[in-house]
């Protein structure tokens, strides 16, 4: 699962000028993994919260907005993580953050769409089940 929010990453932020510009030159495929660690991490994370993996899916494919609760608790680790771990500027972080409703319903629309094998409710919930021992294991095969 996390290959295919990395390859979600990738694509959303290189559409987006404003956002793929402000990453510094050859650090763009460290903040992508960071960006898709801290995504991936918050979905388990949310999934419990919102009652297993179809309430999740049920939120993001509702229409997300910055300040929902899913995507608070992504975007709040996000901007520290990318802060302190590449020294991006609030700016920068926060134009990051602002992509995170709308990247999270792309995933949610995959993951719904009987065409699209990439993401399913299934392999979601395969990724999380396999979850050991407090660490995320498995999710990020």
């Amino acid at each position: 699962m996390f290959d295919q929010i990395l390859d979600l990453v990738k694509e959303h932020l290189g559409n987006n000028p404003q956002v793929a510009s402000a990453i510094p030159p050859g650090q763009a495929d460290a903040v992508h993994r960071e960006i898709a660690t801290q995504v991936t991490s918050g979905l388990a994370q949310q999934a419990a919260a919102q009652g297993g993996i179809g309430g999740l899916l049920s939120k993001l494919q509702g229409g997300l907005s910055s300040g929902s609760p899913v995507t608070s608790a992504i975007e709040g680790g996000l901007a520290s993580s990318l802060g302190s771990k590449f020294g991006l500027s609030p700016m920068v972080t926060g134009a990051i953050a602002a992509a995170i409703p709308s990247l999270l319903q792309k995933f949610a629309h995959k993951a719904n769409d009987p065409n699209d094998p990439s993401i399913t409710p299934d392999s979601i919930s395969s990724s999380l089940s396999n979850m050991g021992g407090g660490l995320l294991g498995n999710l990020f095969k």
